[in-house]
């Protein structure tokens, strides 16, 4: 039903042929108003508790002198406030400095093509291709369907040990040829011996896009969304 070709020690290829009859940023403001008003409402308490306390000092009885302990107290909780307060702040500028990484990050890998793990990719003027690895020489059965789930596609093929990239030109069991469109790949594998071989599969596609409203950034590959800790392989394109 296809014919596969061995390309290195450990990747090869797979044709199939088919067989007849078979809100990031209003967070950010919002948390630095609150920030900026909380250390304007502390600064303003503060000081009207040392005008309290000068004013207390400067009256007391020198036969009952006030109580210093509590006051001590007081300006120790409001100096570890304030602390906290700064804390936050950096925090806060941390966090930024975080994501506009991110963004430059992502905005790096428009036009590249990567490899991310799944399984559904978009059929393009013909062409549709998925990656799929085994652990051992086995038989694998592979099947695609369509966006509403029916199967278009069914082969099996003799695999070797490593990555197999397996191209559809999108035609199904008639030699019909299939609009473009989302197709999922799924895969099962046996060993000689009849037992089920685990199977990962991946798909390869350019970044069209990246949108930077997503915290984290989302990467556009195929009509799908990715985030970057998806992606296990990047391919600049060719100067």
């Amino acid at each position: 039903m296809g014919s596969s070709g061995i390309t290195g020690p450990t990747t090869s290829t797979i044709i199939p042929t088919p067989v007849t009859n078979s809100s990031s940023s209003s967070s950010s403001s919002s948390s630095s108003s609150v920030s900026s008003t909380a250390n304007s409402t502390l600064a303003s308490n503060f000081t009207t508790f040392l005008q309290l306390l000068t004013t207390q000092l400067k009256n007391q009885n020198p036969l009952d002198p006030l109580d210093t302990n509590q006051f001590t107290q007081q300006l120790v909780q409001f100096a570890q406030v304030e602390q906290q307060l700064k804390s936050n702040d950096q925090l806060t500028t941390l966090v930024n400095l975080q994501k506009t990484a991110q963004s430059t990050q992502a905005l790096g890998f428009v036009g590249t093509t990567v490899a991310v793990d799944g399984s559904t990719t978009q059929l393009t003027n013909g062409q549709a291709a998925w990656s799929f690895s085994v652990t051992k020489p086995s038989t694998a059965t592979v099947t695609i369907t369509n966006s509403t789930g029916q199967t278009v596609y069914s082969g099996t093929y003799t695999v070797q040990t490593g990555t197999q990239n397996f191209k559809w030109d999108g035609k199904d069991q008639n030699g019909t040829q299939l609009p473009d469109g989302a197709y999922t790949l799924a895969v099962t594998a046996k060993d000689t011996s009849g037992q089920s071989v685990a199977v990962s599969t991946e798909i390869q596609g350019t970044v069209d896009s990246v949108d930077l409203t997503q915290s984290p950034p989302v990467l556009s590959v195929g009509g799908q969304n990715y985030t970057l800790d998806k992606i296990k392989r990047v391919t600049r394109p060719a100067v």
